[in-house]
């Protein structure tokens, strides 16, 4: 199907009054939100698998893992603003021809159909039902590991990416016994080239925790994690955080396209392969003109931005082509790390600042123009250079490369 084809057949029209969508996370409430702050009238049927009220997760793996905070609700009155909200309702498939939403709870009529049901994370194999192994995805989770931490255990985590960081963090924070195993030779491998990884080798000896990469898990026992060079790691508790792939094996057969991770194929609009259907967040990738490739971005500023462009088009308005500079951040050992952009191995490299010190930044250039960006403690190179990223600014390399220049004066 075209993209003018699937415009026209996706066109809502007057007669879209009522919206249904599944998935009550940051996407899926931002785009209720979105529809009646754009004016939009009709039903608006919020639907999420779990039972608790609507929360936000990234305090997870802090606050409330840390017993500061009770939750992470969002601050929004679904009441108010008329979203039928309906908790402890799992989605179980979609009739496009019927237009009706399959749920736990009896199908749903829908005439616009909104998909966010985020991302799952993925399980070990082997380890599912072995006492002790545990997940931080959802708030249940993270209030079964908080007596977890309180008890001061020896914790082994597994996978050195963002989440596992992230715990190892909180778990060395409340006291714990921490050794992280990550199955390639550095951390945030999937995400970051080796020579910007390795100085984050020294974050988790420095808080303490143990680090050991090319360490695969050949089993989980009780009480110990085995390696498969034959060693045993002593593991009270498991925590088990090697990435998420999106939430869509329950749209199986309901002729939504899917692409190579299994996410939902959108396109610029966040319009999904079926009409009067979109989706949106950490479930569905779309194609970036700014980078000219398809994005898939499982990050809390993607589920943001994204429900405005759905709500527009849901109204009836042509928003522009939704292509966002990406956006992360995460808070490990003491440090406060952001990515903006997206980078490819082929983009050009560049340091700002001393990587053994406690701030520094590094920048990825395509063609000169200045495509991503990693602030360690640098804030204000991570503000300046989303500004840039955004512009399509042409940098010079030699002014870029001093730290003690503003990213701004070193424009080309």
């Amino acid at each position: 199907m075209s993209d003018q084809t699937q415009a026209q057949s996706q066109e809502p029209g007057p007669g879209a009054r009522r919206v249904v969508v599944v998935g009550a996370g940051m996407a899926g409430v931002q785009t209720a939100v979105a529809l009646r702050e754009q004016g939009f009238t009709g039903t608006v049927t919020l639907i999420g698998a779990e039972p608790h009220q609507p929360y936000d997760r990234p305090p997870l793996s802090k606050a409330v893992l840390l017993g500061k905070a009770e939750g992470s609700a969002f601050d929004v009155d679904f009441e108010a603003l008329d979203i039928d909200l309906r908790l402890g309702s799992e989605a179980l498939g979609v009739r496009p021809g019927d237009h009706e939403l399959d749920t736990a709870a009896g199908p749903v009529p829908y005439d616009v159909l909104v998909v966010a049901t985020g991302a799952e994370p993925i399980r070990l194999p082997g380890a599912e039902g072995v006492p002790g192994v545990h997940l931080l995805r959802t708030l249940d989770d993270a209030d079964r590991l908080r007596p977890v931490l309180a008890r001061q255990h020896d914790i082994v985590v597994v996978g050195a990416g963002w989440i596992g960081a992230e715990f190892a963090t909180a778990a060395r924070e409340a006291g714990c016994a921490v050794t992280v195993v990550e199955a390639a030779d550095r951390p945030l491998a999937g995400a970051l080239p080796a020579e910007v990884a390795a100085p984050m080798t020294a974050w988790y000896a420095d808080s303490g925790a143990s680090l050991r990469t090319g360490a695969r898990v050949e089993r989980i026992e009780p009480g110990a994690v085995v390696l498969d060079d034959g060693s045993r790691v002593p593991a009270d508790a498991v925590v088990v955080g090697i990435g998420a792939r999106p939430a869509t094996a329950w749209i199986a057969g309901s002729g939504i396209e899917l692409g190579a991770h299994r996410e939902i194929v959108a396109d610029d609009h966040l319009r999904t392969s079926l009409p009067d259907v979109y989706a949106v967040g950490d479930c569905a990738s779309f194609p970036s003109g700014r980078y000219e490739e398809r994005l898939l971005v499982h990050h809390w500023d993607n589920a943001l931005q994204g429900p405005r462009t759905v709500a527009l088009n849901i109204v009836g308005q042509t928003p522009a082509a939704y292509d966002p500079v990406p956006y992360f951040w995460s808070e490990q050992f003491g440090r406060f790390v952001q990515y903006v952009g997206h980078h490819t191995p082929a983009d050009t490299l560049l340091w700002r600042g001393d990587p053994s010190g406690a701030s520094w930044s590094v920048c990825w250039l395509r063609e000169a123009r200045l495509v991503a960006l990693l602030a360690v403690g640098r804030p204000r190179d991570l503000a300046q250079g989303r500004r840039l990223i955004e512009a399509g600014a042409t940098m010079d390399p030699v002014l870029l490369a001093d730290p003690s220049r503003p990213l701004k004066g070193a424009t080309a």
